[in-house]
């Protein structure tokens, strides 16, 4: 990319200092910076004394054979005691590890709940690390997690943990056939599960997937899924075979006495499939010291952590690396108190969320920019009902934040004192990399500032040489950090060639975004590189015109493609879903009042050649916006695989309503 390229891009001028009594008292401050740049690797050490070690390591970095990264080499841990057995022997097994708050309403009009202690946590880990270990798993062996939001999800991967047994949690919304290719690929012999869960009101079955997915499983390779350990959790009927156990035959009858072992800092802890994948399963390795290294310090750092006094709540599903790292191995590590929430924002009503924050008195809350522009279509009345006071600190992950939804995250939700800390980072990169430190940082809305202390990363051309402030690139990362993915699932090659072949000669990671330096040097994210267009011969990013689409006070959410074009070899097709209750133009009108607005904003070579308004857009389970589909009806072709998005039909409505909205100047 030129210096030209992406420059037209986004211009904020909004700051937002941090608060004077938090920069006053934070963990982390403007020191770090240096102290990471000085000496990175004394750095990490100093973090990696955060937690608990059985044995010390010998070496920091081990970076002697590029891209495979040693961390921490010769050091052993157990990352369940790090997580539950470390802060109950410390006193403070009495502090409640998370406040369980179900879907399901009882006869009392509210949902189920309760509070588990570190103490009692520790204890149901133990028996579950007994009753798995009673079914033959071992250090080594892989175990696969398809379940819903609830406590013993978390009990299950601890207890694997503790087992030394990497474990690969399937998201509870995924099909059989999802489920089944990574249970071979990577050679699980134990399945968790549940009879099922609970999503807007009413019992969801997860059994009976998990035997279509076993079936399947056993024809290709028999044997190799030995026992299924089932919840019960809605009491729904489900097939009970001989390789089945309930959890509560096993687990609650097992002892609470289990000594944990200490294992290599290199041992795997899980294996993550990343998202949207077609073929075959993508499975990210994270290992278990420097993994657990990064999770706790960027927790305790971004979120600038009180654990004595914080109450956090992380939005995500454990089914996607969000829950891992800032749900599990982060927060527990650093002895937090939790809000943990099985059901969806809108059940039993939109202001369920807000109710929790108020109710569970929440300080941290962390959650995607689709959840936020969701609530901003619904209204800023919804929230507004409940007192939102207690909150200190918000967080976005997943995708680009775009500055109105950054703006009314902070003024509504965080009432106009709260830092919002915009967060960059990735499956593969296992911790939060790059992000505005909240008792440092003036943030800008939409951007997500500078990497980490600690954390090296750059902006650079096709060459691998780094663009100028005000210019754009493509985002790399050119020093190895502690919780970086360390291979694919028996797929060397793959991984070299996937991440580290386009820019070899500078030993960079390529993180597969485009992004753009300000003119301050700050970091604005961009998307996925395949979602940046060329029209007439100018990049432009999807992001920056959803941005300006939703800038708009009619667009509540945007998403954006290119689609192929014989005059400018792409053209920008947008998709649209509109605020409740709003007036003004319609129809046409607006389309073409909006595909100004765009003109107005960024230029006339922005301007969308359609813009269809619908009703939602196709998503996975995880909140992301399967732009590919979208690509797949504007230059219409037949919709590729929809097995991944959270409601299918969603690409039928739009299919549908393609020949709308539609302009040729």
């Amino acid at each position: 990319m030129s210096e030209e390229t992406l420059s037209n891009l986004l211009h904020e001028n909004r700051r937002f200092e941090p608060p004077a009594e938090l920069a006053a008292d934070a963990n982390v401050k403007a020191d770090a910076y240096e102290q990471a740049r000085a000496d990175r690797e004394s750095f990490w050490a100093e973090q990696a004394n955060r937690l608990d070690w059985a044995q010390t390591w010998d070496r920091v970095l081990d970076w002697d054979n590029p891209p495979f990264a040693k961390w921490f080499v010769g050091g052993r841990l157990n990352a369940a005691y790090n997580c539950v057995d470390r802060h109950v022997e410390a006193g403070r097994g009495d502090k409640v590890a998370f406040h369980f708050v179900g879907e399901p309403e009882g006869t009392d009009g509210k949902a189920e709940g309760r509070d588990i202690t570190y103490a009692q946590l520790k204890d149901e880990v133990s028996k579950a690390a007994n009753a798995i270990a009673a079914l033959g798993v071992a250090a080594g062996d892989r175990v696969a997690i398809y379940m819903p939001m609830i406590p013993e999800a978390i009990v299950a991967m601890l207890a694997c943990a503790r087992l030394g047994a990497p474990h690969t949690v399937v998201f509870g919304g995924f099909s059989a056939e999802a489920l089944s290719s990574r249970i071979l690929d990577c050679g699980a012999k134990l399945v968790i599960t549940a009879d099922g869960g609970y999503r807007r009101g009413a019992a969801s079955a997860l059994k009976p997937a998990v035997d279509e997915a076993v079936a399947k499983v056993e024809a290709e390779q028999a044997g190799l899924v030995e026992n299924v350990l089932v919840v019960r959790r809605t009491g729904q009927e489900v097939a009970f075979g001989d390789r089945d156990v309930w959890w509560h035959d096993a687990v609650d009858s097992a002892s609470a006495e289990h000594e944990p072992e200490a294992f290599d800092s290199e041992h795997p802890l899980y294996v993550m499939y990343t998202s949207g994948t077609t073929g075959k399963p993508k499975g990210i390795l994270h290992t278990t010291g420097g993994y657990l290294v990064g999770a706790s310090y960027t927790h305790h750092a971004v979120f600038d952590l009180k654990p004595e006094t914080d109450v956090y709540w992380c939005t995500a599903d454990i089914g996607w690396v969000t829950g891992h790292s800032y749900i599990v191995y982060g927060p527990l590590a650093n002895g937090v108190t939790q809000v943990l929430y099985e059901g969806t924002p809108d059940t039993p009503h939109k202001g369920r969320w807000w109710e929790i924050v108020q109710d569970k008195k929440v300080t941290l809350f962390y959650t995607a920019p689709t959840a936020i522009r969701t609530f901003m279509k619904w209204g800023r009345e919804i929230p507004d009902k409940f007192d939102l006071s207690s909150l200190r600190l918000l967080g976005s992950v997943g995708e680009p934040i775009n500055p109105e939804a950054y703006i009314w995250y902070r003024s509504v939700i965080g009432g106009d004192r709260t830092p919002v800390v915009d967060t960059w980072w990735q499956t593969e990169t296992g911790m939060i990399m790059i992000s505005p430190l909240p008792g440092v940082t003036a943030s800008k809305p939409g951007s997500a500032m500078t990497p980490l202390p600690g954390v090296s990363a750059d902006v650079v051309d096709l060459e691998g040489k780094p663009v100028g402030n005000g210019a754009g690139g493509y985002l790399v990362l050119t020093e190895p950090w502690p919780a970086m993915l360390r291979t694919l699932w028996g797929d060397d090659e793959r991984f070299k060639e996937t991440y580290w072949s386009r820019y070899a000669a500078q030993g960079f990671y390529f993180a597969g975004d485009g992004a753009k330096k300000d003119e301050d040097g700050d970091l604005w994210l961009l998307g996925r590189v395949d979602d940046v267009m060329n029209v007439s011969g100018h990049r432009l990013s999807t992001t920056e015109i959803e941005s300006a689409l939703v800038s708009h006070p009619r667009v509540a959410e945007a998403a954006v493609v290119g689609a192929a074009d014989e005059t400018t070899g792409q053209a920008v097709c947008a998709f649209v879903i509109l605020r409740e209750g709003g007036s003004g133009a319609e129809g046409d009108e607006l389309v073409q009042e909006l595909r100004g607005h765009v003109a107005k904003e960024i230029g006339a070579i922005a301007k969308p050649r359609q813009i269809m308004v619908v009703a939602e857009l196709p998503k996975t389970r995880s909140g992301k916006i399967m732009r590919r589909l979208l690509r797949d009806v504007a230059e219409n072709r037949q919709v590729g695989d929809v097995t991944t998005l959270a409601d299918s039909t969603v690409m039928d409505l739009i299919a549908k309503g393609l020949s709308s909205g539609k302009a040729e100047d």
